[in-house]
């Protein structure tokens, strides 16, 4: 049956559990940061060099040495010391932008390898290095996290956590009702890959020619949503990306940005399930 009209504002998504006191400080501290990441986002060195200095026993973490690479460090809590000398923590921001269409999701300063302007172009110069979270294509818009916490970046985009994201989608024709199922169920993909079933689906509008729909799915697949388009013979004419979570761009006019607060910064962390993170 052909779901009933919704607003085109984005239906809330469930409220998650309240993670244990202090996730939303700690924002991801659990899981930890990879300590060549950590020494070459303070600057001591490259990552590869980074890697040579553990090798060598020239770094210690809480007063003891670590050889070992790949041990995870709380970059905030932890005592990092490079050859005698300790390294400064990195203070960890968050911020959600309104992605405009014609700029491409990379952590470069100001153009990609194509010379595409990047979303990192768009924000003021800040001394921490960050990074988009999980991908919107250059043609799509919305809801865009930029952090530089990588646990909390891993985890909203690792598959086992299946943290909702929801969209408005315009589909080229009308869609019938063997269309609908086939999005709510699961489509089979072009190298056959089937997607999970959707969260929600409902229809916003529909013309002579094109159908605009507000969906919600776990599963993040490289250009799922366009993908899902070509399965069922709708092309996708435009996507916007309207929720993480419960969290949203309203208020941001395209290529606009604001630092997220602390409590949206405590959702993200309680619906990923950060502490989890391996």
């Amino acid at each position: 049956m052909k779901p009933r009209s919704s607003s085109p504002k984005a239906a809330p998504a469930r409220r998650p559990r309240p993670a244990a006191a202090g996730a939303a400080e700690g924002a991801g501290a659990a899981a930890g940061v990879r300590l060549q990441k950590v020494l070459a986002a303070a600057g001591v060195a490259s990552r590869r060099r980074a890697e040579e200095l553990i090798v060598a026993g020239k770094v210690t973490v809480n007063g003891k040495v670590v050889k070992i690479l790949g041990v995870r460090v709380d970059p905030e809590r932890d005592r990092v010391v490079v050859s005698g000398k300790p390294i400064a923590s990195e203070r960890r921001v968050y911020f959600v932008m309104n992605k405009p269409d014609g700029v491409v999701c990379s952590a470069e300063p100001k153009v990609d390898a194509r010379g595409r302007p990047t979303v990192v172009s768009l924000l003021p110069a800040i001394a921490a290095r960050i990074y988009p979270v999980g991908r919107l294509d250059y043609h799509s818009r919305g809801v865009l996290i930029l952090t530089n916490d990588g646990a909390l970046a891993a985890a909203l985009t690792h598959p086992r956590h299946a943290v909702p994201k929801t969209y408005h989608v315009k589909f080229q024709g009308r869609l019938d009702e063997a269309d609908y199922e086939a999005l709510q169920r699961g489509v089979t993909l072009e190298d056959g890959t089937v997607t999970r079933p959707a969260e929600e689906i409902s229809l916003i509008k529909e013309t002579d020619s094109n159908t605009w729909v507000q969906i919600t799915l776990r599963q993040g697949l490289y250009r799922q949503i366009r993908r899902m388009g070509e399965a069922i013979g709708h092309p996708v004419l435009k996507l916007i990306r309207v929720a993480i979570g419960n969290l949203t761009a309203d208020g941001l006019d395209d290529g606009e940005f604001r630092p997220m607060t602390p409590s949206e910064v405590y959702d993200l962390v309680a619906m990923a399930g950060v502490g989890g993170v391996g």
